[in-house]
């Protein structure tokens, strides 16, 4: 139950005013349905008061368009002419004393606390570019993955060398084996692996394509916190300063590995050795007896085309290879061969090699099907369009070659 909306669309039934359901769905980033289900629920529990009979206003009709334009921050003056232009046939002061009046009874945004209910949440983020010298004054740059389950306070931190998103799915499953299973939802930061375009207060993010299967797969529905508003996802940015505890161990370890014993050892003590301030209790004990049987079941076989190290592949008779469901092409003389395929650093570029040799590299892109035109030229030259010549083959393949890309 999500007390916190409860409470506020009490106070709106209380002043029989009816709330902006889009509005307050943002505020607490859940459905617009769940804001309607608890004023309906509210207006029940509460007997109608007597109405007195009031006269038309001129503000009929423009009430939820001035609610939406102070969610925006517009100024009353700015409301005013907007409507204006709209039809609207009253005075600027009847503007302002409205939108006063609306001010003082809105709520602060509130900061959503979901960490309620076992099994619901859990939040991510990234410890970026830490620096510590080992004690030969060698640097070591590096990253932690932070994990956090909202109920129990679980903790999964662990050291990467990057934040690529092939590592990002591969600590995503390490915490998920570590929790014994995955939550309904996890909250993000804006991160390039996981959103193309980041969450503000005026449009929604948009996940990466090949982010958003994994989450799928996962069995998983992923949020994305709003910029600069570090309080909705405060177990992770808490954790975050939790991991300045390494700072002492500068100039005191020997080498990566005793530097990775150092965090996985400093995931111990958060998880059983230390009292949760939110909870008072053990992370440990809270996932063990309560949370744990409320996760749902890690889904091992559907994630494991995102972990293969040594990735190969027969070439189709298309001369195509399969990889995250999309398809690439190669040279037609590699049909039935065996090869090998690699992505560059950036994760941008998919190259595929033949005992060793580079045949072709392609960018990594969304579309089904992805055809370099000379490997395109030789498909056609060898059965459907043998008979036509290089010319037209070629102007066929510019004028299909978009319709793939549609595809």
């Amino acid at each position: 139950m999500r007390n916190d909306i409860k409470e506020e669309v009490h106070e709106y039934i209380m002043k029989e005013i009816k709330p902006n359901y889009a509005a307050m769905a943002r505020r607490y980033d859940c459905d617009p349905r769940t804001v309607k289900r608890y004023y309906e629920e509210g207006i029940k529990a509460n007997p109608e008061k007597p109405k007195n009979k009031t006269r038309p206003s001129k503000l009929d009709g423009y009430r939820e368009i001035i609610k939406d334009k102070l969610e925006l921050s517009c100024s009353a003056m700015a409301i005013y002419k907007f409507i204006q232009k709209r039809g609207f046939t009253g005075k600027y002061t009847i503007v302002r004393d409205y939108c006063r009046t609306f001010k003082e009874n809105a709520v602060q945004k509130a900061t959503v606390r979901v960490e309620t209910t076992p099994g619901l949440a859990a939040q991510v983020d990234w410890k970026e570019d830490v620096v510590l010298y080992d004690k030969f004054g060698n640097p070591h740059k590096f990253n932690i993955f932070l994990y956090v389950n909202h109920y129990s306070k679980l903790k999964y931190i662990t050291l990467t060398w990057d934040r690529k998103q092939d590592t990002l799915f591969q600590c995503l499953l390490e915490a998920f084996q570590h929790a014994e299973g995955v939550p309904e939802e996890i909250w993000f930061d804006n991160m390039k692996t996981v959103a193309d375009h980041s969450r503000t207060k005026y449009r929604k993010a948009q996940f990466n394509v090949r982010f958003h299967e994994f989450s799928k797969d996962a069995g998983f529905t992923p949020i994305i916190c709003r910029a600069y508003r570090p309080q909705t996802k405060g177990a992770v940015e808490s954790l975050a300063r939790f991991v300045e505890r390494l700072r002492p161990y500068n100039y005191e370890f020997y080498d990566a590995t005793e530097l990775i014993s150092l965090v996985n050892n400093l995931r111990y003590e958060f998880n059983h050795e230390e009292i949760s301030q939110a909870t008072g209790e053990r992370p440990i004990d809270l996932w063990e007896y309560i949370e744990k049987e409320h996760l749902r079941p890690i889904q091992e076989e559907l994630l494991k085309p995102y972990f293969e190290c040594d990735i190969t592949r027969i070439v189709s008779r298309e001369s195509m290879v399969n990889f995250r469901k999309c398809k690439y092409s190669v040279p037609v003389k590699y049909i039935g061969c065996e090869v090998e395929i690699e992505t560059d650093f950036d994760d941008q570029h998919i190259q595929i090699y033949y005992n060793g040799e580079l045949i072709r590299s392609h960018p990594l892109t969304d579309n089904r099907f992805n055809y370099d035109v000379e490997d395109k030229f030789e498909i056609l030259k060898s059965d459907a369009m043998k008979h036509r010549d290089d010319e037209d083959i070629y102007e066929y393949i510019k004028n299909t070659l978009p319709q793939y890309d549609d595809l």
